[in-house]
């Protein structure tokens, strides 16, 4: 396969084979689409590459570029190598080595992966874990998000939060979806943020709406209310396998009511076809800190951590890759 391999880099003429890619391969979710991708392209200068095995499309990564360094991708929440799904290790080995000669070839130094957590593999796809390694690859961050297994041996919620969901439900908490989501956004999530953490949310109320309507069935927010007012929201995002909460936040002077109890009982039940519900991560500092406080708050629901990883790797050490098959 190696002498075979072609490394080209993405343009908008390749859109529709890029999606149609991303469609099929067994690590890909909708964040790798381009209409999701090109949200923010002012911010970010792509560089994704495309990898042809003769006129076969055999892999891509998403990727944007940085000085010398190509990173997979700065502005989506994972990242690394998509695969097509009948390529076997063998083949990833060819493919990673392509990439790196051809970016050793356009003067980049380094490439930066974020690696998509396995928990939304639709196969297993682990090829790219095991050659970082052989590359000498450096880990420079690991998340820890709290995700709850959603088979029949999941585990049951803390007393405490099944003391807390009683009393959401008997204050007449009423849980719903709904397609406009300004009132979370600027009600609850920007006014929250900007008081605890001197922040806004990575999408603004416009992004996350054009997002939402290229994705209705990826995207979707459950609010609860009580009198009619809203008290606390979840912006979810779904793929093949996950319910990950995107954004989660609750009206301080409404947090003794439950809001969030009442819309995570919800959600767990009614997506409980799902394999896995992810709460997200609980890091500050690049992966270095924890906030115990919110990380127990999550386990309590029956959520467990699984990590998500980020390497740098030495394009120049594409050689390493030549001699390790027995």
């Amino acid at each position: 396969m190696n002498s075979k391999l072609n490394v080209i880099l993405y343009n908008e003429d390749y859109q529709n084979i890029w999606d149609d890619f991303v469609s099929k391969a067994k690590n890909s979710t909708f964040l790798f689409y381009r209409d999701f991708m090109e949200y923010h392209s002012d911010r970010f200068l792509d560089f994704s590459l495309m990898v042809y095995k003769e006129d076969k499309l055999v892999a891509v990564l998403p990727a944007n570029i940085v000085q010398d360094t190509i990173h997979s991708h700065q502005g989506l929440s994972y990242g690394g190598l998509l695969l097509q799904p009948r390529v076997i290790f063998e083949d990833v080995v060819y493919i990673l080595k392509s990439i790196l000669l051809f970016l050793e070839s356009k003067a980049i130094s380094t490439l930066s992966f974020k690696l998509t957590p396995e928990i939304y593999h639709n196969y297993p796809s682990n090829e790219i874990d095991y050659l970082l390694f052989l590359l000498k690859a450096s880990l420079i961050r690991r998340d820890i998000s709290a995700t709850i297994n959603m088979s029949n041996k999941k585990l049951p919620m803390s007393t405490n939060r099944r003391r807390n969901l009683k009393k959401a439900l008997n204050s007449d908490i009423l849980v719903k979806e709904v397609d406009d989501l300004s009132d979370f956004w600027g009600h609850i999530l920007i006014p929250n943020l900007g008081k605890k953490h001197q922040a806004l949310p990575v999408h603004t109320i416009q992004e996350i709406s054009y997002l939402k309507s290229k994705f209705p069935e990826n995207i979707k927010q459950f609010n609860a209310y009580h009198n009619n007012s809203i008290i606390a929201g979840v912006t979810l995002f779904l793929t093949d396998q996950v319910v990950h909460a995107q954004y989660i936040s609750t009206r301080d002077e409404f947090k003794k009511l439950g809001g969030l109890d009442a819309i995570f009982n919800y959600l767990i039940g009614f997506y409980s076809h799902k394999r896995y519900f992810d709460f997200g991560i609980s890091n500050e500092n690049q992966g270095r800190c924890v906030n115990l406080g919110l990380l127990s708050w999550k386990e309590s629901f029956g959520a467990r951590v699984t990590t998500h990883d980020f390497y740098n790797v030495k394009t120049k050490n594409h050689s390493l890759l030549d001699a390790f098959f027995v």
